[in-house]
């Protein structure tokens, strides 16, 4: 155990020295800075503290400990820590544990996915012991956080002007921009970073249905997948998901012959950012293609559900009508409406922070969420910087798609976009996202909708009253029978 009055004091403290956190603060480090990890399983720190061994040119700039009351007192005042533990009570047993310790002007930030309203409580009652939080979105996964996170503060401004220098530091850089910023007051970060998840549910749910069409409607093999993948990874809808699923069709079963994806059970899981992002869509501002991909994440662990109606329910019959052996103008095709959909998706998660900047008064700036966005973050892509440019210009923009130019990209793929619906639905494959993204489109862009019968319906069985296209007020009349 490391004898803190022996030691330089740190300039930064690490709670919870998991993946992320551990990786995190091995990035911190190498950037000059005296980091100090905490964690009460002394074997993470002995982890921790044989990785600086390892991969700095400098490992005494990282320290562990398994004593709370040594941890603190190793940190040079006013302290600053950084916490990665799970989001919710593990958050506040934390801040429990340290009240103790924790002094006026002592900086503390919840670097966790922690949903956004037990971040405003939090930075509340810290406030009033003065002690400045900020929650703090960090996004990129085990080597992100080791060689260069996307990292979204918001809070309290104190601790970000406190710790600006650092986070720039150890932040992934696109053209030497890091990519942080602060974003807002209150919960700022944690929403921009649930929003973030959210959109990363879309894009995934889009890739998946992608290769749904080629692997099961195409019998595309997986070296051909691979290719396909690689060659869009390399166009200007390229990004992080589609460079990792181009590596995943070609990744060889390590317990056995032939394609590890193959042999992956067809369920997945998920943590529950992206369904705090569909609980606030329907509060705030649609979000149709990541509401569709957290639903297709419940109906995959239905398994032995779907295996029985497999069984009971008809299909199309013989649904595959595309010539196999010239598979081009599909290909390209479904790499237009891939292109459509991840736009569209970008931009309902778009939609939503900037509704939410108003209703939250979080004063977001999208043009530097777009920025922090463009690295380090899982859903890094080309497509952003068009996003960028859009918020540049525009820093009040509803949404994206009202944007000259990304509108205009978005419609150079809509015909696309219905041939692929058409064709999942001929073959009877499911493809509930690029459906959905369309139907977003078409919805947002229809001057006329089918609403005035709904007003008409709820008026006639609730008295809920309507509204007139030709006199301002509410109305409710008694409806005639059909009869």
């Amino acid at each position: 155990m490391t004898d803190p009055k022996k030691q330089t004091l740190a300039d930064i403290g690490i709670i919870g020295l998991g993946v992320m956190g551990a990786n995190l603060g091995l990035n911190i480090a190498e950037h000059g800075f005296t980091v100090i990890g905490y964690d009460r399983d002394a074997t993470k720190g002995n982890l921790l503290t044989s990785a600086a061994e390892e991969q700095l040119s400098d490992p005494e700039r990282v320290r562990a400990y398994s004593d709370l009351a040594q941890f603190m007192a190793a940190l040079r005042r006013p302290r600053a820590i950084i916490t990665l533990v799970p989001a919710g009570a593990p958050v506040d047993a934390v801040i429990d544990a340290l009240s103790p310790y924790l002094e006026q002007g002592d900086v503390l930030i919840d670097g966790g996915n922690s949903y956004f309203h037990d971040t405003d409580r939090r930075i509340e009652a810290l406030a009033r012991k003065n002690i400045h939080f900020m929650g703090m979105g960090v996004s990129g996964g085990e080597s992100g956080a080791r060689h260069g996170p996307s990292l979204m503060p918001g809070g309290d401004t104190e601790a970000w002007k406190r710790l600006q220098p650092l986070l720039e530091a150890a932040a992934a850089k696109v053209k030497d921009e890091p990519c942080v910023g602060w974003l807002g007051k209150k919960s700022a970060g944690h929403y921009v970073k649930m929003v973030h998840n959210g959109i990363e549910y879309g894009l995934m749910q889009l890739i998946t249905e992608s290769y749904d069409l080629m692997y099961r409607g195409l019998g595309f093999s997986p070296e051909k997948m691979h290719q396909i993948y690689k060659d869009w990874a390399e166009g200007p809808m390229g990004g992080f998901l589609l460079e990792i699923t181009a590596d995943i069709m070609i990744q060889k079963d390590p317990l056995g012959d032939g394609y590890l994806l193959g042999k992956i059970l067809d369920t997945a899981h998920q943590k529950g950012t992206g369904l705090w992002t569909s609980q606030e869509s329907l509060i705030l501002a649609p979000t149709p293609t990541i509401d569709v991909a957290v639903t297709q994440r419940v109906l995959s662990d239905e398994k032995a559900q779907r295996k029985q109606a497999s069984q009971q329910l008809e299909g199309p019959r013989n649904p595959i009508s595309l010539d196999r052996e010239t598979p081009d103008a599909f290909l390209t095709q479904l790499g237009n409406a891939l292109h459509g959909a991840m736009l569209l998706t970008y931009a309902q998660g778009m939609h939503l922070l900037q509704v939410a900047s108003h209703h939250y008064n979080y004063g977001l700036n999208l043009e530097t969420v777009a920025t922090i966005w463009r690295g380090g973050c899982i859903i890094r892509s080309q497509l952003l910087q068009n996003l960028r440019d859009a918020y540049r210009s525009k820093p009040n923009l509803i949404n994206p798609i009202l944007d000259t130019h990304y509108g205009t990209a978005i419609t150079h793929t809509h015909t696309s976009l219905r041939k692929i619906v058409c064709t999942a639905a001929t073959w009877g494959i499911p493809a509930p996202g690029f459906m959905s993204a369309l139907g977003y489109y078409d919805t947002y862009r229809s001057a006329q909708l089918p609403a005035n019968l709904l007003q008409a319906q709820r008026d006639y069985f609730g008295a809920h009253t309507f509204e007139r296209t030709d006199r301002e007020g509410s109305f409710h009349i008694h409806w005639d029978s059909a009869e």
